[in-house]
């Protein structure tokens, strides 16, 4: 499988993280010092949000919340698609396969029907929608595209991921967990656009296609669902993050990476370019511990965390678009991208460019 473009698109509406702080200790009327203390650990400048800061406070309960959610996941799930297809030279009645992820909201239809139609898919198209992988998603849906395009390597698919973090506040939650949250969730989609190896490798459209996906590896950790997810009720989603999260990514990650290469006949320094979700700050570290990776090789993980903040299932699908636009890698020089999310689970992809 190769993929022909990415492309990540923001809602109108930003805002610096001082301002974003002041909002969260007006509505959970949390203790400053901690806020403003949890908010610059997050190391995020500012973060897109779908509404208006002042509009927050109308979401009066998870009905308004979702209907806003519904809305803006169209919008920007449609352009998302709109400029990856553009980027690519893929035509929309080319497509055979579209995978939406989203773990922000809920819809039944899935915003996906709405969004085929809007782009204007065939009617035959293949609809994969796929809730609650949180921040792991991006990835999980690449590996849904390459297990789709081996099977039809003369077709193409969509990816298009949605996050609307922010409408997922909690304003009567002074957790800890919450008040991390608060700091550290933007809003935002992307999209990628694939194609199988007999439709070719050279890109008709502008611009330069990504890498192929060589393999693909999906790991589920026993015993950890609390350590990353929602509590689902009345109120809404419910943040879930342990404490404790960054020692199990400290104490597995490594390892399982290695091993996955190692299948490949690869070790971890042979790994030219580093695709790395930008979970948080602890993370990005760990990870640069783990491999002896220095600060370049994680640098469009830290600036897309700086810039747009961790917009879950989005953030490492942002990072791959960087990797092709900036970092731009040698031919055959081989790549690793990763995302953690809730099960507690982690998602690795062998790419070649």
């Amino acid at each position: 499988m190769r993929v022909a473009a990415v492309r990540t698109v923001l809602p109108e509406h930003h805002y610096d993280q001082h301002q974003i702080t002041e909002a969260v200790v007006s509505a959970t009327r949390a203790d400053r010092r901690v806020v403003e203390r949890f908010h610059a650990a997050a190391r995020v400048g500012g973060r897109y949000l779908s509404l208006p800061i002042d509009k927050y406070a109308n979401l009066d309960g998870f009905t308004t919340a979702n209907d806003a959610y519904i809305e803006a996941a169209s919008s920007l799930g449609e352009r998302a698609v709109r400029d990856a297809l553009e980027a690519s030279g893929v035509d929309a009645s080319q497509v055979d396969q579209l995978v939406f992820c989203s773990s922000t909201g809920v819809a039944t239809p899935s915003p996906d029907a709405a969004l085929a139609q809007r782009l204007g898919l065939r009617d035959d198209v293949k609809r994969v929608p796929i809730f609650g992988l949180g921040c792991a998603a991006g990835a999980a849906g690449l590996s849904r595209l390459y297990d789709y395009l081996r099977a039809w390597p003369d077709q193409a698919a969509v990816l298009v991921c949605v996050e609307l973090c922010s409408l997922t506040a909690q304003r009567d939650d002074g957790s800890l967990a919450n008040l991390v949250a608060s700091g550290l969730f933007g809003d935002g989609a992307a999209a990628v656009v694939a194609v199988g190896a007999g439709r070719g490798t050279d890109g008709p459209g502008p611009g330069r296609w990504g890498p192929r996906i060589v393999a693909t590896r999906s790991k589920l950790y026993p015993g950890t669902a609390r350590l990353m997810g929602w509590d689902v009720g009345e109120h809404g989603f419910r943040i879930v993050l342990a404490a404790d999260l960054v020692d199990h990514v400290e104490a597995t990650l490594a390892g399982d990476v290695a091993a996955f290469l190692g299948e490949h006949g690869l070790s971890p320094g042979e790994v030219s370019s580093w695709v790395c979700h930008p979970g948080g700050p602890k993370v990005i570290e760990k990870v640069a511990e783990a491999f002896a990776l220095d600060d370049g090789e994680l640098d469009l993980a830290w600036d897309s965390l700086r810039k747009v903040g961790n917009m879950s299932s989005v953030s490492v699908l942002n990072v791959l678009e960087e990797t092709i636009e900036r970092r731009r890698p040698r031919e055959g020089e081989n790549g690793l991208l990763m995302a953690l999310g809730p099960g507690f689970s982690a998602e690795l992809l062998l790419l070649r460019w």
